[in-house]
């Protein structure tokens, strides 16, 4: 369960369960995920985004393993890398049946409605949570705290809807203050949000005669952390200039335009011109054959770079021949 509310955060259901699958074969115990290297855990995750939480899960497996046993309350679940409020009592909860009431979207969506709660998210959260903590005490959830939880979630995920709520066949409609003030559709009301943050940066494929593609590791720490990239460029609030770009360029070759890609991160979109070029030989380790790059555990925003840049070696290929005849 821990594994599936990690993967979860921030992800859809159909994205996550091939992957969670495979993961799964991949470390199948918490003591084959604490023992493997990062980079195995990084390929693993590769796609699936928001790179803290595999970065999270592996250092809390190492934490568990060497513990011998997951903790069984919210405090003690909190307290491994990477575990929030949330998948604390959700483990918590339905894992080891301790009386919490986890509040994700969905149950947010149900408390907020049912008590009416006028005042918009996110500054609604705190007062969403203690409403939720509320429910929790009476009898029935205190017996089955698992089961209560579940059954909020799949409230807000089946019924209590966000767009169209099927009021007439919920089984709290009498006591939903939402409903019964005829505003349930419109709750919870969102705060407006501003405009989307604009970064820029350049990366470069750079090949070599055999074939090889040079990559780079990013630092632990981070956006991305840990995780294989093109080199580049920082990314900025500005646009690179050819000229000043190239001084990032892992060599001084001639580099042609593959275009760009864009990418959104939670919190800003980024654009990423691509640049190719060749070298006889890349003398450094971390080269990948070309038809094994994208397999190599890219993050989505570098998969996206590598596909444009691939299209234009293909073309390029041809000057790279006569350029050597």
């Amino acid at each position: 369960m821990w594994l599936s509310e990690i993967m979860l955060q921030q992800t859809t259901v159909a994205a996550v369960a091939p992957r969670f699958a495979a993961f799964l074969a991949r470390f199948p115990t918490v003591e084959a995920l604490a023992a493997a290297p990062w980079e195995e855990v990084a390929r693993a995750w590769a796609g699936l985004g928001y790179y803290a939480r595999a970065r999270n899960l592996h250092a809390a497996a190492k934490v568990v393993a060497e513990q011998g046993r997951f903790p069984e309350d919210a405090a003690g679940l909190r307290a491994l890398p990477g575990v929030g409020d949330y998948t604390a009592s959700a483990i918590a909860a339905i894992a080891f049946g301790r009386p919490e009431v986890p509040v994700d979207g969905n149950v947010e969506r149900v408390v907020a409605r049912l008590f009416a709660v006028e005042e918009p998210l996110p500054g609604a959260k705190p007062r969403l949570r203690a409403l939720a903590r509320r429910l929790g005490e009476e009898e029935a959830a205190k017996a089955r705290p698992g089961d209560f939880a579940q059954a909020l979630f799949d409230l807000g995920a089946t019924v209590c809807t966000p767009r169209r709520p099927a009021c007439t066949l919920c089984p709290c409609r009498v006591s939903c203050a939402g409903h019964r003030a005829g505003v349930a559709e419109s709750l919870p009301r969102k705060a407006e949000k501003g405009l989307r943050p604009q970064r820029f940066g350049v990366v470069f494929w750079l090949e070599d005669a055999a074939g090889r593609v040079l990559l780079r590791r990013r630092p632990p720490a981070g956006l991305l952390g840990g995780m294989l990239e093109l080199p580049g460029t920082p990314w900025r609030e500005v646009r690179w200039g050819e000229a000043e770009a190239h001084e990032y360029a892992p060599a001084p070759v001639r580099w042609s335009n593959a275009g760009a890609v864009r990418h959104v991160f939670t919190h800003f979109a980024l654009d990423l011109a691509v640049r190719v070029g060749r070298v006889e030989r890349i003398g450094e380790a971390l080269a990948v054959p070309r038809d094994e790059v994208l397999g190599a555990g890219l993050p989505g925003v570098m998969a996206k770079a590598a596909k444009a840049a691939l299209s234009a070696a293909a073309v390029a290929e041809e000057a790279w021949v006569r350029a050597s005849a």
